[in-house]
């Protein structure tokens, strides 16, 4: 499992990311995140919305499918199109996205997590962990302040073709990210649809449906799940000083242009995010 993790992570890849985007329709929208930024919090919910069957790790890949299965997806959106999901950087053939964003520091620390927990790492120290990720080379998908630039600048935000979506906002009132989500693609935003999809989709149950899961790889730790406990700025009591600076000299002009809060913060804000994103809110 290690040698795999490290080749994707090389050169290697290109050819397969390529194939995995052969048969896309023009139609089609996409579910995109950098990993471990809650792009499942949406996606479960989301094709209950639109299908109308309650979802498992099995048969979502037929309604809300991972890149590289599209093609036995059941084209449920208007005009035949696919809600796909990515964690692929911004590519031309992406003509409409909801793009989901979380907090880098969050995002690294569940990065870590997981790969510990599924024995992917040589050693499972933060310290020599946080610098070669900030810098790309622990994730196949490059360095996430460039995976987030490249899709706030793409032509998608610039033409309104891009839903931005903050992973914490969407924790706090995952029903309007839902329906915000479901306007967007072009579906019924019925309330009573979005409550239950929203409630058959908790945490609580979707790690009942990893664990019920014949496909998923298993781990025994806590950390090493692939629904995580999805918390939001808990790197504050797991980050130091030190750490964090780390993370804010490659990303904090990218973290700030998303209204996360950067620099020293005393008790009373560090909880807090700096500013909301509206509708409004200039995407690019």
């Amino acid at each position: 499992m290690r040698i795999r993790a490290r080749a994707s992570r090389t050169s290697l890849r290109a050819p397969l990311v390529w194939g995995r985007h052969l048969g896309l329709d023009s139609n089609d929208v996409f579910l995109a995140s950098y990993p471990r930024s809650g792009n499942t919090l949406l996606r479960f919910p989301l094709a209950e919305a639109i299908s109308g069957a309650l979802c498992t790790f099995e048969n979502v890949q037929r309604i809300v499918p991972e890149i590289g299965v599209h093609v036995y997806a059941y084209p449920l959106l208007p005009a035949g199109g696919r809600l796909i999901k990515t964690h692929e950087r911004y590519r031309r053939k992406y003509r409409r996205a909801i793009y989901i964003v979380r907090d880098v520091r969050d995002v690294l620390l569940s990065s870590f997590a997981r790969e510990a927990a599924m024995d992917l790492l040589d050693s499972a120290v933060l310290d020599r962990y946080i610098e070669p990720f900030m810098q790309g080379k622990m994730s196949r998908w490059g360095a996430w302040q460039n995976h987030v630039e490249e899709w706030l600048n793409s032509p998608l935000a610039t033409s309104g073709n891009m839903l931005l979506l903050r992973f914490e906002d969407v924790c706090n009132d995952v029903e309007s990210a839902m329906s915000r989500a479901l306007t967007f693609i072009g579906m019924p935003a019925d309330p009573v649809a979005i409550r239950r999809a929203c409630a058959n989709n908790s945490i609580e149950k979707m790690r009942a449906k990893e664990d019920q899961s014949a496909t998923l790889p298993k781990s025994s730790a806590h950390e090493g799940r692939l629904v995580s406990s999805g918390s939001v700025q808990g790197w504050r009591l797991k980050l130091n000083s030190e750490q964090a600076a780390i993370v804010e000299h490659y990303a904090g002009s990218t973290l700030a242009c998303l209204g996360y809060p950067t620099g020293p913060f005393d008790g009373a804000n560090q909880l807090a995010l700096a500013t909301p994103i509206s509708p409004s809110t200039p995407q690019n």
